[in-house]
């Protein structure tokens, strides 16, 4: 009878471990990993072999229907079995010549004991070993070594595809970020996180949900060069616009300048006017609601970033509060059309100019590669240059570089993917600036540069190129940290977005992504400086330029 029942006994466990039921989410996860694991790494589907789209297709149908862990091994080991011979390779253990860049490379995941069996894991890690080497099907690589996303069908019908095709969504974008965004260690959420709370939000989304799903994905890289919206995005936002430019300041809104003059003054709408709530809701609390929808790599470039989300609505009235002269009032404005707004007569600004004191200012956002010579001779003899930064640059930074410094200096340091190991990258080689050979007319006063939350990408990397000068000051707030050439990526539906590509660093290995560029002195402007019309920033730097 003892015997019996032992045999009962080991009867039940093994039926027991035989049968581990797994979640839909968890299958879903488990899926998403291995197909995009077997696009970058399985050689016969990185070289383009199969409609690897398609495949994902026919698969889905087959994993809902599995109910335990070990029919969806079963139906992943015969999947992956079908796709052809994995030849060992020779090549794989060969040590690269660069320094290798891991922060972002983890396989832990194949090891997953609830989703995974010894036996899959296995074939997984053999895959690993014996990977396609080199651009593939779905990656290559540009001239300046960041990714290049391509063969991706855009599906550019599908404003709103079947559950399938969403998740197919959710499944490209997670993977390439997996694989090729240089600072997916830098997220505030886990990357492996983001893609268990997606899941739901594409599977079960109607049309808009749909959309905001994809925006809320790419918001959740944190990374300033993201950026989506589509119909049903602005949809949501509202396509009425307040004639109004602001900036967020103390959990204010502060109209900083205008969309259109003539309907501001309509609504009695001035410079300064600090608004604290649109329809009942505080700033603070709008902004805390649509931050998910706003790509953003820090909370000033979220703040920058919440042009259409502050303001907008889908009615032409909006009540808002405001304070002005030492009041607080309500009132009910108009709101408008974006096509509606007249185009703002505005004199063109000067490239650069002499201010009082002797002090040269340069207007970096306009000023040209053809002008630097010219812009030296006649301020070369300041006692201090400005470099205003708070915009976007037109490639001039080397140019400039040669009048700045006697010698070359390197400034950045990058990461770039590595070809053969996707998710490791490599460490490029150091940039340099300055002039071509030792120059005996470098510039030699005060150098000043001002930067904000606008200071973003190329003119990130031209403030760190300048910085690299003698006597250089850095003054302003934090930059928008989304410095490194960009790679495009598309949902399907033809709707594009961007990350950053590469990686960047300060030659003393110090990040820039999310931080920004280093600053000596933090000058922020304030409501009081708005409303009496002073450049705080510029101000701060005369004085400095002036001791």
């Amino acid at each position: 009878m003892k015997k019996l029942i032992l045999v009962l006994a080991a009867f039940i466990m093994q039926s027991a471990v035989a049968s581990t039921p797994v979640t839909e989410i968890k299958k879903l996860e488990a899926t998403a990993r291995i197909w995009g694991f077997l696009k970058y790494y399985h050689p016969q589907v990185a070289r383009g072999k199969f409609n690897w789209d398609q495949k994902l297709i026919d698969l889905l149908p087959e994993v809902e229907k599995a109910t335990t862990k070990e029919e969806l091994n079963a139906l992943y080991i015969k999947w992956i079995d079908g796709l052809g011979e994995v030849p060992v390779c020779k090549k794989c253990g060969k040590k690269q010549k660069e320094e290798s860049f891991e922060k972002n490379f983890s396989m832990a995941w194949m090891e997953d004991a609830a989703a995974f069996t010894p036996e899959l894991t296995k074939k997984l890690q053999y895959i690993e070993a014996n990977r396609h080497l080199g651009e593939s099907h779905y990656a290559g690589f540009g001239g300046a070594d960041n990714v290049t996303i391509q063969n991706e069908p855009e599906y550019k019908d599908f404003e709103y595809p079947n559950a399938h095709y969403r998740l197919l969504a959710l499944f490209r974008y997670w993977n390439i970020v997996e694989y090729y965004f240089p600072y997916k260690y830098q997220t505030d959420q886990k990357w492996d996180d983001v893609l268990v709370e997606m899941i739901p939000k594409f599977s079960k989304a109607n049309a808009q949900e749909y959309h905001l799903a994809m925006l809320e994905l790419v918001a959740s890289i944190d990374d300033s060069h993201g950026f989506f919206h589509t119909d049903l995005t602005n949809q949501y936002f509202g396509y009425y616009w307040a004639p109004v430019k602001f900036s967020i300041i103390d959990g204010k809104a502060v109209v900083t300048g205008f969309y259109d003059e003539e309907k501001a003054k309509k609504n009695d709408l001035r410079i300064g006017d600090a608004i604290t709530h649109v329809d009942g809701m505080s700033v603070n609390d709008i902004l805390t609601k649509k931050s998910p929808y706003i790509p953003a790599s820090n909370p000033g470039g979220r703040k920058r970033n919440a042009y259409f989300a502050i303001f907008n609505g889908s009615t032409d009235k909006a009540a808002i509060t405001f304070e002005r002269e030492g009041s607080t009032a309500t009132k009910e404005i108009t709101r408008y059309l974006k096509k509606e707004f007249a185009a703002p007569k505005e004199a063109a600004p000067e490239k650069y100019r002499i201010l009082d004191g002797n002090i040269g200012y340069i207007n970096m956002g306009i000023l040209e590669v053809a002008d630097v010579h010219d812009m030296f001779e006649k301020l070369g003899k300041c006692k201090a240059l400005i470099f205003d930064i708070r915009n976007y640059p037109k490639g001039t930074l080397y140019e400039i570089s040669r009048y700045l410094m006697k010698d070359k200096k390197v400034f950045v340091h990058f990461t770039r993917p590595n070809p053969d190991y996707p998710g490791k990258y490599l460490w490029l080689k150091t940039y340099s600036t300055g002039p071509r050979s030792k120059s005996p007319y470098a510039y030699t006063g005060k150098v000043i540069v001002m930067v904000n939350e606008t200071t973003q990408s190329h003119a990130e990397f031209t403030t760190m190129s300048l910085q690299a000068g003698d006597n250089v000051t850095t003054i302003g707030s934090q930059t928008a940290g989304a410095d490194g050439n960009v790679s495009t990526i598309y949902f399907p539906g033809g709707y594009m977005t961007w990350m950053t590509g590469l990686g960047v660093f300060y030659p003393d290995g110090t990040q820039t992504q999310r931080v920004g560029v280093k600053i000596d002195l933090e000058v922020l402007p304030t409501i009081a400086g708005i409303r009496a019309g002073k450049d705080e920033v510029l101000d701060k730097a005369v004085e400095l330029a002036n001791q």
